[in-house]
């Protein structure tokens, strides 16, 4: 081979072997670019004051996890001011968006205005706020108003036209779930004269709580034999009362009827014991429809329904609760 043409050859070589290590140093910086890109989310959850709360914090790792999403965990533990610290760390850390399960509906407007300044998204998860709508991207929740509805509604199928004492243990004082879960088992049984709620007060939507109100309520009502139903604002309350009615020497679910919300495993086990008469579900998936409003609204602005609704399911002792217990005692309840 003529030495020109030869010298022509390794000169292509060459440019080649520089274009394939050009190519490869692009590849690597754009794997570089999208690790760096990760979003990272602050997620201030109000703390574990039940199992579903617990189940919430679990699916929402899991989901974060699945999704490469660097997640932030702040425990409220149940206290609004540490809630309020948390997101403006996450502020100040330059989060690429927040999610907040709000503990109380009031005092979010200045700490969500300092998200809004700082261009950081919000979404509600599982709670909404009493607040200008534009502090948030969204809202995650179910219709805690259908949620009582149905509880109510089931009652009322119950017990038909029989004389009924309700009992009710409230959520937290002054969260959206206690407000409308109270208004929406208000409406469903408005009408029916032969129910009415005879004694109500907050068990704060923990286990300890529930029994220890439960048990000022039987001892209030002739040892519980005048109470016909307790309605529970979640099922952690409602186990609590359960215990409270069978150490009262009363069988729960038989004499008195008990009719809670959320869904957990340990309520289907009650149903599973005759010690339980319905649920309505709560699920602990917010995050998932939230990691999806986010993903759209970053990529192209898409803005999501204002609300984004779950389904209120209502579970009875015919639904398989074996089956449903199960099925849901492996989310971190």
């Amino acid at each position: 081979m003529p030495l020109r043409e030869e010298r022509s050859r390794q000169t292509e070589e060459i440019v080649t072997y520089l274009k394939k290590l050009a190519l490869a140093a692009s590849i690597a910086t754009c794997l570089s670019s999208a690790a760096m890109a990760a979003e990272t989310v602050g997620f201030s959850q109000i703390g574990s004051e039940s199992g579903w709360r617990a189940a919430e914090t679990s699916v929402t790792k899991q989901q974060a996890e699945k999704l490469g999403i660097n997640l932030k965990f702040a425990d409220a533990q149940q206290k609004q001011e540490n809630q309020i610290k948390a997101i403006r760390g996450f502020i100040a850390q330059g989060v690429d968006a927040i999610l907040v399960a709000p503990v109380v509906a009031t005092g979010w407007d200045d700490v969500l205005t300092e998200a809004k300044e700082a261009k950081i998204p919000v979404v509600l998860l599982d709670r909404g706020i009493d607040g200008p709508e534009d502090l948030y991207l969204t809202s995650v929740a179910s219709d805690q108003v259908k949620e009582g509805e149905v509880a109510g509604g089931w009652l009322v199928g119950a017990v038909k036209d029989k004389e009924c004492k309700v009992v009710e243990l409230q959520g937290t004082v002054g969260s959206t779930p206690a407000i409308n879960r109270k208004k929406g088992f208000e409406q469903a049984i408005a009408g029916h004269s032969n129910i009415t709620i005879i004694r109500s007060q907050t068990g704060d939507f923990t286990r300890s709580k529930g029994k220890e109100v439960m048990e000022g309520f039987l001892k209030a009502e002739n040892g519980g034999k005048s109470i016909c139903a307790v309605y529970a604002h979640n099922d952690d309350m409602a186990v609590g009362a359960i215990q409270a009615i069978k150490d009262a020497g009363l069988k729960p679910g038989k004499d008195i009827l008990v009719v809670s919300i959320d869904g957990v495993p340990d309520i289907f086990a009650a149903m599973v014991a005759g010690e339980a008469n319905a649920t309505v579900e709560l699920t602990p998936n917010m995050a998932g429809p939230a990691f999806e409003a986010l993903a759209a609204f970053k990529k192209d602005g898409t803005v999501p329904p204002k609300f984004i609704i779950t389904e209120s399911k209502l579970y009875t002792p015919a639904d398989d609760p074996q089956g449903e217990y199960d099925r849901r005692k492996g989310l971190g309840y």
